[in-house]
């Protein structure tokens, strides 16, 4: 059910609030695009400066939206397993697919504590649960053989692995199987994760070049890694300028430039350089995304 090409959906702002009609409109857009699926509200949504209505609404709009076209993965983690409890339950009743619960940031709890939280969340839904591990962000690393006890329970089905570690996938499925679902969460080295056994990637770059990137995973999910391959060339550029600043940041502005919303960020995030705009532009503009004119 979760594979190739999933977004890690931007939330549009105008005027301080959700643009609601940007966000619909950008969200059909993937679709007809190609994407395999979508997360609302993970990191690259913009979860910590929203507030739990304004949460709440995007995971609601985003399901809405999809028209169960595509699978819904609502972003619901947080470092308060009370907290994380209440959005997953609140996606899990306007009808997402699944959610993505990413290792509790800042309090850094041990494994123990790990697995009790992530055991909290599958007791109280009755829906799929992506585990996000990203120690870059979180400062915690989900061991193998804790998300291998994690595996046991009910609804854990998968990771999004972020930790760069590309042996991470290859040990994650000589110990929990190849059933377990593997998702990449970073896209320059999503072609290596996929040849590891890989199912897909929760994307940044897909905001941008949703078609490119579908066709990305369908060339991995066929095993034809000669045109994954070339498609990564062409592609690798746009994962690089994407975090030329701190995402989400850089997509957020290049999002813009498609025409879908604002480059509006909420403090303490604030929007690229008038120096990374023109890198990034250049990027689109050689992936023919922008025209000419539109690039000057």
């Amino acid at each position: 059910m979760f594979k190739g090409s999933i977004t890690a959906l931007i939330t549009p702002f105008r005027n301080g609030k959700v643009d609601e009609a940007a966000f619909t409109r950008f969200i059909d857009w993937q679709i007809r695009e190609g994407t395999h699926g979508l997360v609302p509200v993970g990191t690259t949504g913009e979860s910590p400066t929203l507030d739990h209505d304004e949460h709440k609404r995007v995971i609601e709009l985003a399901v809405e939206a999809a028209k169960k076209r595509v699978p819904v993965i609502a972003g619901t983690g947080s470092n308060s397993t009370d907290e994380a409890v209440e959005l997953s339950q609140y996606a899990e009743k306007v009808g997402a697919d699944a959610v993505l619960i990413v290792t509790p940031y800042y309090n850094k709890p041990s494994q123990e504590g790990l697995y009790q939280h992530f055991k909290a969340i599958n007791d109280a839904i009755n829906i799929p649960i992506i585990i996000y591990n990203i120690p870059s962000r979180s400062v915690v690393d989900m061991s193998v053989a804790t998300m291998a006890r994690c595996y046991e329970l009910k609804n854990i089905v998968g990771v999004k692995d972020a930790t760069a570690n590309l042996a991470r996938p290859s040990q994650t499925r000589a110990a929990l199987g190849p059933e377990f679902c593997q998702l990449s969460g970073e896209d320059a080295t999503a072609l290596a994760f996929m040849a590891h056994g890989g199912a897909g990637c929760i994307s940044v770059a897909s905001n941008v070049a949703p078609r490119l990137c579908a066709e990305f995973q369908n060339a991995c999910m066929a095993g034809d890694f000669k045109k994954a391959l070339a498609l990564q060339d062409r592609l690798m550029p746009l994962h690089e300028v994407l975090f030329i600043e701190t995402n989400p940041a850089p997509v957020k502005y290049a999002v813009s430039r498609l025409g879908f919303g604002t480059a509006d960020m909420r403090l303490p995030m604030v929007s690229v350089s008038e120096a990374s705009r023109r890198a990034i532009d250049a990027v689109l503009l050689g992936l023919d995304l922008i025209d000419a004119k539109a690039a000057e």
